[in-house]
């Protein structure tokens, strides 16, 4: 669907955040006398009417708007299409799309094509790797593009021109690529974890939705990680597959980059922390390859990347005790592989957060056999996180504390490690409920250590250079 298949719709906006804004301004610019209606909570109604826009107008949408009164209604994406309301408007007729899928239909060519765009989804990694591979690109030469769940809606560029495109896609997003009718030139899958089980509503329709980037929108190029599981299972007859993590391609030998056989560069002083980021590298190295890039030649200026913040970001240290902030971390496996960057220092973990069902068991497990200093939990989780922590922390593998909110999580974490180590802020969970988003969950962490949360806030690169 393009924007001018909007004019003379009944047409609704449902969602006020950062993507409905974008959507906003963007169809107000291409269709400047379409009526609207914006479906939006109380607190968002009023900014929303502040704007003036006399063909906007703004309805307080409770829990189950109705939508089957509209013709097509451009949603955001942390609105879940499997809600009860939307599947009656379906079946009225009614057209569910959301702005990343406006994009796409917006820039596809009329066989779909769009040769100049590279995504990336998957569970953990995907923005580490969307802006290495955007760092990349400009290192070839190449006017590029960082956009999409990273931090910058789509539709927010819906008129710029770039070389290329290095696109973010959350597990809310892909489907509205498939949707579109686009095909990617290259689409990367870097792993696939359960999360986010609430929107999708089970695990099998989170990964067949992740999925539907290769599965349904059909790249000309797959990007696949060998040592997934789930991927390496995957048959795609409509794209041509390129692996990594594996022999067949770029992958890693220890700290050893290797490309097949061939040695390439070592990548411990790379600005990379964990094997799982230096994996992202070679995500990043084939789908250069994959572009048509001498990827071999470009490798070594990843040593001037500069780390994406709430990601492993260390903020400083503090009375011998370093403070890092991996709020981005919402699954527990991500939290294991956090725990795993500082296997060698004394860590205190601060775990829990939003709860949305994800089993704890497989954490548990593993801290049987490469325990932290410290266990601190908090969030609506963090009981259940506790209680199954509770006979590992009898048995005098870690000490384990629980608190109320994060300042107290923070210095339960600071006294237990009286000879200095690691404050690791890695929840394995989301924010909601306590913060509006893993990065004013980041901030806070970074104030009550003692930074200033502006001086290490800022996603580098993004937007157009």
């Amino acid at each position: 669907m393009r924007i001018a298949d909007l004019q003379g719709r009944r047409l609704a906006l449902w969602g006020w955040g950062r993507e409905g804004r974008a959507a906003h301004r963007a169809l107000r610019a291409r269709l400047p006398e379409q009526p609207m209606t914006l479906l939006c909570s109380a607190a968002e109604a009023a900014e929303a009417a502040a704007l003036g826009d006399p063909r906007l107008a703004v309805e307080i949408a409770g829990e189950a708007p109705d939508l089957a009164r509209f013709e097509v209604v451009v949603k955001s994406p942390g609105i879940s299409p499997y809600r009860p309301e939307v599947a009656a408007a379906q079946a009225a007729g009614t057209r569910v799309v959301g702005g990343t899928g406006l994009w796409f239909g917006e820039r596809a060519g009329a066989d779909g094509s769009l040769p100049n765009v590279l995504c990336v989804t998957g569970t953990k990694g995907k923005s580490t790797t969307s802006a290495l591979l955007a760092h990349l690109l400009r290192a070839a030469g190449r006017r590029t593009a960082l956009a999409g769940n990273i931090g910058l809606p789509l539709l927010e560029l819906l008129d710029a021109q770039a070389e290329a495109w290095a696109i973010e896609l959350s597990s809310y997003q892909t489907g509205d690529v498939a949707a579109s009718g686009a095909r990617p030139q290259v689409a990367i899958v870097t792993n696939l974890h359960p999360e986010h089980l609430d929107w999708h509503g089970g695990q099998a329709r989170y990964f067949a939705d992740k999925l539907a980037l290769v599965t349904a929108a059909q790249p000309r190029v797959a990007v696949l990680n060998a040592a997934d599981p789930r991927l390496a299972a995957l048959e795609l007859p409509h794209s041509e597959v390129r692996w990594y993590g594996d022999a067949r391609g770029w992958h890693l030998r220890g700290d050893l980059l290797y490309r097949g056989a061939v040695q390439v560069m070592d990548t411990a002083r790379l600005p990379l922390p964990g094997r799982h980021n230096r994996s992202n590298l070679c995500a990043v190295l084939a789908a250069l390859e994959a572009y048509g890039l001498d990827a071999a030649a470009l490798a070594p200026h990843a040593a001037a990347f500069r780390p994406l913040p709430h990601r492993l970001q260390p903020l400083g240290a503090r009375d011998g005790v370093l403070y890092v902030d991996d709020s981005i971390s919402t699954t527990p496996m991500a939290t294991l592989a956090a725990l795993e960057v500082y296997a060698d220092r004394p860590v205190a973990v601060l775990v829990g957060g939003h709860d949305r069902g994800l089993p704890w068991e497989d954490f548990a497990a593993a801290l049987r056999t490469r325990a932290p200093r410290a266990v601190v939990t908090l969030g609506q989780n963090g009981p259940r996180i506790h209680a199954l922590l509770a006979p590992l922390a009898a048995e005098g593998r870690f000490a384990l504390a629980a608190a109320g909110d994060l300042a107290e999580a923070v210095a339960l974490a600071r006294a237990a490690l009286p000879d200095g180590g690691v404050v690791l802020l890695s929840p394995g969970a989301p924010s909601f409920g306590a913060y509006r988003d893993y990065v004013a969950r980041g901030r806070h962490f970074a104030q009550l250590a003692g930074f200033d949360p502006d001086a290490t806030a800022g996603i580098p690169g993004l937007g157009i250079a």
